[in-house]
């Protein structure tokens, strides 16, 4: 196995376009326990540790650009403001060691279905800056995953960056796992308000080939949240809307039974985490708006 250690990005690129093969490694969290356990041998090893810039952050006037290496830990303590659905997910990583080293690059390049990053990522809107010594693409975060671990990076391509919204309304994440901590989604669910659009964003985990978003149950939450002025009045979600939204949010996964948990168990969780969160979510919207109009 060869090991190649890039002293900046422009080697990191002309490295990959010489060896498409090439596995990228930074935190290690994925890669380094499937070499462990001989699930992998790759001919290359690409170590992006010495290129700084992969573990920085730039927070713009609407824009977070998120550098593939900033660990977990990092957009807890520091981002949480701007990307609450994220930090969120973040909190439930692994251990405080796996969370001081993984990364959203790292996760995104994993392409797992059962990704925590993967559903705040959806809910949020993110893009996936890839670049390759051909140049720079953004990619759509929905466009991204395009099969079990599979994504949507040319075999020259490297993930630099991830570019999120920030925040414009209430965000919330939430995982079932077969323990309360270190371990992974049975299945995972992310709720984004979007005030500005008058939109509702979700993301599902662990319970499909590929992280997904729920599009019928946002369609038909955006459609009822309109129609009824919910946006504007600010009145409590019937229960008969957020009964249907978990219903479609259920319908929306295809999952399987693994060791893990059945297909049957995920859906009926998903439906609790949707109707869950949107509660959460509304609450919390219903509490800025009284905020803004008292003051």
């Amino acid at each position: 196995m060869d090991f190649l250690r890039p002293a900046s990005w422009e080697e990191a690129l002309a490295a990959k376009a010489e060896h498409p093969t090439a596995v990228p490694i930074a935190g290690g969290t994925d890669v380094m326990v499937e070499i462990n356990f001989d699930h992998r041998r790759p001919d290359v090893l690409l170590d992006l540790n010495r290129i700084g810039e992969l573990q920085e952050w730039e927070t713009g006037q609407d824009t977070v650009r998120l550098g593939a290496s900033v660990p977990y830990t990092r957009i807890m303590d520091n981002l949480r403001g701007e990307l609450p659905g994220l930090a969120l997910a973040a909190h439930t990583v692994g251990s405080p060691q796996i969370r001081n080293r993984g990364s959203v690059g790292g996760n995104l390049g994993a392409a797992s279905p059962a990704g925590d990053a993967h559903p705040a990522l959806l809910a949020a809107g993110a893009r996936v800056e890839a670049e390759s010594v051909r140049g720079t693409r953004m990619i759509p975060v929905e466009e991204f995953y395009t099969g079990v671990k599979r994504n949507a990076l040319a075999p020259d391509e490297l993930i630099r960056a991830v570019h999120i919204d920030k925040a414009d309304g209430p965000q919330q994440f939430s995982k079932v796992g077969t323990r309360n901590a270190m371990v992974i989604a049975v299945c995972a669910f992310g709720l984004a308000l979007h005030p500005a659009s008058r939109t509702v964003r979700t993301g599902i985990g662990s319970a499909a080939p590929t992280p997904i978003r729920a599009r019928v149950a946002e369609d038909f939450l955006n459609a009822a949240l309109e129609e009824g002025g919910f946006w504007d009045n600010g009145r409590i979600i019937p229960p008969a809307v957020a009964r249907q939204f978990a219903d479609l949010v259920s319908a929306s996964a295809s999952p399987i039974d693994d060791v893990r948990g059945s297909a049957s168990y995920r859906r009926h969780a998903l439906g609790v985490m949707a109707r869950r969160t949107l509660g959460w979510t509304w609450d919390e919207y219903r509490g800025d708006e009284r905020n803004i109009r008292c003051a």
